[in-house]
C-alpha cells in the first residue's frame, strides 16, 4: 500500500471529520485508532488518517505520539502528511498544536508549513490571520468556552507564535486571490526571512483548493478539515487519485442503539433537548461521577430494560456555568478524566448488553469510548452532517456502526438523523 495522502489527527472525532472530508471527495480512506499495529488488515486506500488523543494532553507525549504516527505514515509512501486540528485552533500557550508542528517539521527538513484551520463550509474563515465564526471573531462567539482549551485571541499568528518555537507569518487573502504562484511566492519569501510557518487566509471554498495545490508539493501542512479537501482536490485534479465513490461501510448491523453525550457545546446541549421528544434521556449527575457515588451503575441499570424498545440516551452534557462550578469544586483535569471514564464505563457495558450502534457526542468523550472498546480503526460510510460520517469498526471483536461528533456539529435533530442512517 502506497498512500497518496498521510494525516495525524490530535483527536477522534476530528479524525472522522477529515475522513469523512476525504471520503466525499473521492479518496478512499481509513481512520485507524493510534498507530496500526503490523498485523491490522486495512484494504487498499489513497488516505489514512491516524487518530490521536493528543489535543489536550502534556505537550511531549503529544510530541511523540504524533512522530509515531509520522513515522508510519511515511514508511506506508506518504509524501505530504497533514497534522489535522481543530477548526477552532482548540489550544492553549502551552500547546500542543505548535510543539508538535515543531517537531514534524524538524523531522522531515520542511523550509515552511501552510498552516489554516478554515473551512467555509461550516462557517470557519480566516482574514487578515484572524479566525472568524460565522461572521464573528472566534473570541466572540459562543465557542471560546471550551472546557479544557478556551479561545479568548482570534488572531492565529499570536496564538501560534506563543507555542512555538519558529517566527510564525501570514499569507493574506489578496496573495491567495492571486493563485498558487502568489502563495509560492510569499512563502519563498517568508522562508528566506527564516520564518518557518505561516498562517494562510481562507474565506472561500475556492481558496482551499488554492492551498491544497502548494501544500501538497511540501511535506507537510497543519489545518482542519477544510485544508484536507483542498489536498484532496489537488490530488484528484492533478490526476493522483482517481475519485471513488463512497464506500458501502454503514450496511445495517442490527442490534441495539444508544447515544452518549459528553460534549458542553450549546448545539449538543440543543441536539439533547431535541432527543427527549423521540426517545428516553438520562441526564446524569456530575458530582455524583466525580465523587464515585454509582452513577455509571445507575444510567446502565436505568437503561438495559428499555434497549429492547428502541434507541435511548445518556449524557454528561452541562451548561458552560455549571461545567466551571464543578471545575472550580473538583478540579478541572480530575472532572474531566472522571467523566470520560465513567462514560467509557458505560459504553463498554452497554456493547455487552447488545448495543451495535452507537452515537457518541464530544471529542474527549469519543476518545474515551473508542479507546475503552478496542476499536483498532473504522472505515468511512455515508455522512449524517457536516464533518460527521457514519464509521464501521475494522478488526474489532464485534461488527458495530459507531457516529463521534464534535460537540459543535451537526444539526437540531442530529441524534435522530444519525439513527436513520445506523441500522
Amino acid at each position: 500500500m502506497t498512500l497518496a495522502l498521510g494525516c495525524i489527527a490530535d483527536d477522534y472525532t476530528g479524525a472522522s471529520d477529515l475522513a469523512n472530508t476525504l471520503t466525499r471527495a473521492g479518496l478512499r480512506t481509513v481512520q485507524t485508532i493510534g498507530v496500526p499495529a503490523d498485523d491490522l488488515a486495512l484494504p487498499e486506500v489513497d488516505a489514512v488518517v491516524v487518530s490521536l488523543k493528543s489535543r489536550s494532553i502534556e505537550a511531549g507525549l503529544a510530541v511523540s505520539r504524533s512522530r509515531a504516527a509520522e513515522t508510519w505514515l511515511r514508511g506506508r509512501g506518504a509524501g505530504h502528511v497533514l497534522f489535522k486540528i481543530c477548526s477552532t485552533f482548540d489550544s492553549t500557550d502551552a500547546g500542543n498544536i505548535g510543539p508538535v508542528m515543531d517537531a514534524l517539521r524538524a523531522d522531515c527538513g520542511e523550509a515552511v508549513v501552510l498552516v489554516t484551520p478554515a473551512f467555509p463550509e461550516t462557517g470557519r474563515t480566516v482574514y487578515q490571520g484572524n479566525l472568524f465564526v460565522g461572521a464573528v471573531p472566534l473570541n466572540e462567539s459562543p465557542l471560546k468556552d471550551h472546557p479544557l482549551n478556551p479561545m479568548h485571541d482570534s488572531n492565529l499568528v499570536r496564538v501560534l507564535a506563543r507555542q512555538s518555537k519558529t517566527q510564525i507569518g501570514l499569507v493574506d487573502l489578496a496573495t491567495v486571490t492571486r493563485g498558487a504562484e502568489g502563495v509560492r511566492a510569499r512563502l519563498a519569501e517568508l522562508a528566506g526571512k527564516g520564518i518557518g510557518a505561516a498562517i494562510i487566509d481562507a474565506v472561500f471554498d475556492r481558496d482551499l483548493e488554492t492551498i491544497g495545490l502548494v501544500a501538497a508539493e511540501h511535506r507537510l501542512s497543519v489545518g482542519a478539515s477544510g485544508i484536507g479537501l483542498g489536498l484532496a482536490r489537488g490530488l484528484v485534479s492533478t490526476g493522483k487519485v482517481r475519485a471513488t465513490a463512497t464506500s458501502d461501510a454503514g450496511a445495517p448491523v442490527g442490534g441495539s442503539a444508544a447515544c452518549l453525550a459528553g460534549s458542553c457545546s450549546q448545539a449538543t446541549l440543543q441536539q439533547i433537548a431535541n432527543a427527549e421528544r423521540i426517545m428516553p434521556v438520562l441526564h446524569l449527575d456530575p458530582d455524583r461521577i466525580i465523587t464515585g457515588a454509582g452513577e455509571a451503575q445507575r444510567a446502565l441499570d436505568w437503561a438495559r430494560p428499555r434497549l429492547a424498545e428502541g434507541p435511548v440516551l445518556i449524557a454528561s452534557s452541562s451548561t458552560p456555568d455549571q461545567v466551571a462550578a464543578l471545575q472550580a469544586r473538583h478540579g478541572r483535569d480530575a472532572a474531566g478524566h472522571a467523566i470520560e471514564q465513567a462514560m467509557a464505563d458505560i459504553a463498554e457495558s452497554l456493547v455487552k448488553s447488545g448495543v451495535r450502534r452507537l452515537i457518541v457526542a464530544g471529542g474527549e468523550t469519543s476518545g474515551a469510548v473508542v479507546d475503552r472498546l478496542k476499536i483498532p480503526g473504522f472505515l468511512v460510510g455515508l455522512e449524517i452532517a457536516a464533518g460527521v460520517p457514519v464509521l464501521r469498526a475494522v478488526g474489532a471483536e464485534r461488527d458495530m456502526l459507531l457516529a463521534l461528533k464534535s460537540g459543535n456539529f451537526g444539526g437540531a435533530e442530529f441524534f435522530s438523523d444519525a439513527l436513520r442512517l445506523m441500522r
